[in-house]
């Protein structure tokens, strides 16, 4: 869509030379004729719906109902975008579990439904008289008056111009038909002006808000965040893991040689010694803090073998099951595996557990990891045990956590996460 906004092709220059009159009349004729299939259609479904409500059949038709501008939005929207180019986007949400229920208690909720409901009743039964009008009008009258003059001489004595007044004279036909020529051009305007029209009410009312664009930019700007969140975490391993742990392993290996030329019973050789177990110290602790920052395992391997890594170098033990149809997004498993590791310090911190188990599973596009242990139970976000931080790890991907720990044990901790595999599917 150009800077002129909805009337752009109205006001350029060679308008009546290009596509777009045409494009107008052809996009109120078929808003025209789907307004009149609509409102036959809901006249119908109100009466059976409401000739079958007092036998309580017709209720869940009636409810149904309120649903019934959803498909008809998407059409505008096809529509508006035939008309002008410019994309009108659908201002819904995704639910946040996979199913029909979920899909019908969000799509009840949202006000865009109602908006969609309201638009459909005033396309069904205001609009697409209008737009019958402008189209019919439009490409009839200039016809009419073209037509005068060769109906005359077919007819032989008179010819009904518009069907409001009788001609019988040549010469007067025959100004009726330059009358078509000069307006000829002029019709395609009124059917642009009130497509554009018709066009920018439904940007209005069938597009996303201002607050709805507003949460749309917003859930944009998180994902970008994240991803240059984990690029800059990633950068941070690598200059940890090439720059820094490759200094402390020559530091110590140095360390190592000069040991063999002091005398091993003397001052400088305890020295030497301590340094050199200091400098190993040191970069076990580091590489445990690069594998905390991004474990390398995780990139090469995919979650199931990162989350198994994780378990093996858990106090309590912990089986892992996982069933993931390919390799997922990055920050998928990023998130997905910081939560089991985390979820994991949980047990071994706070639980009491003596077992736990992990498992893993995608479906209905949604990765779903259950962490379970046999624990005490009784685990709150209010009491500092990492469950918070844990939502707002997953939460940065769209995520959900869920937590049931009843006093006595079990608890279970479920992460969910909306994703589709990296790779398109193809098997691990």
């Amino acid at each position: 869509m150009d800077d002129g906004g909805w009337w752009g092709p109205v006001l350029r220059p060679g308008f009546l030379r290009s596509a777009a009159p045409w494009r107008a009349a052809g996009y109120l004729l078929v808003t025209g004729l789907t307004g009149l299939v609509l409102c036959a259609g809901l006249l119908l479904s109100v009466a059976a719906g409401g000739a079958l409500a007092m036998l309580l059949v017709g209720l869940p038709l009636l409810a149904a109902l309120a649903l019934v501008g959803l498909p008809v939005a998407a059409w505008e929207r096809r529509l508006a975008r035939f008309l002008d180019g410019g994309r009108v986007p659908d201002p819904h949400r995704v639910p946040d579990r996979p199913g029909l229920a979920a899909w019908l208690r969000l799509r009840y909720r949202e006000r865009v439904t109602w908006r969609e409901l309201g638009f459909t009743a005033l396309a069904a039964f205001v609009l697409w008289p209008v737009d019958l009008a402008v189209a019919g009008c439009a490409l009839a009258v200039p016809g009419y008056l073209l037509a005068a003059l060769p109906l005359l001489l077919l007819d032989g004595e008179q010819v009904n111009v518009l069907k409001l007044w009788e001609v019988h004279s040549p010469w007067t036909a025959a100004l009726c038909g330059l009358a078509g020529l000069v307006l000829l051009p002029l019709a395609g305007y009124p059917p642009a002006l009130v497509a554009a029209a018709r066009a920018g009410l439904v940007r209005l009312l069938l597009g996303p808000d201002r607050q709805e664009r507003r949460i749309g930019e917003l859930v944009r700007s998180r994902a970008r965040l994240v991803d240059a969140f984990e690029a800059e975490r990633r950068r941070i391993e690598r200059d940890l893991h090439d720059g820094a742990q490759q200094r402390l392993v020559a530091l110590r290996m140095t360390l190592g040689l000069a040991r063999l030329d002091v005398p091993p019973d003397g001052p400088l050789a305890a020295r030497l010694a301590e340094a050199h177990r200091e400098a190993g110290d040191v970069l076990a602790g580091l590489r445990e803090l690069i594998n905390g920052i991004h474990p390398q395992v995780l990139t090469d391997r995919g979650l199931p073998e990162a989350c198994a890594d994780a378990a093996d170098h858990s106090p309590v033990p912990v089986t892992t099951r996982f069933a993931l149809p390919a390799r997922l997004p990055a920050p998928v498993e990023s998130a997905g595996y910081f939560a089991v590791t985390e979820a994991l310090a949980n047990v071994a911190k706070h639980s009491g557990a003596s077992a736990a188990s992990v498992e893993g599973r995608y479906a209905d596009g949604r990765l779903t990891i259950e962490v379970t242990d046999d624990g005490r139970g009784g685990a709150d976000p209010g009491r500092g045990t990492g469950l918070t931080g844990l939502a707002d790890r997953v939460a940065v991907v769209d995520g959900k956590l869920t937590v049931s720990s009843p006093p006595g044990g079990p608890t279970l901790v479920r992460v969910e996460i909306p994703c589709a595999p990296a790779d398109g599917g193809a098997p691990r």
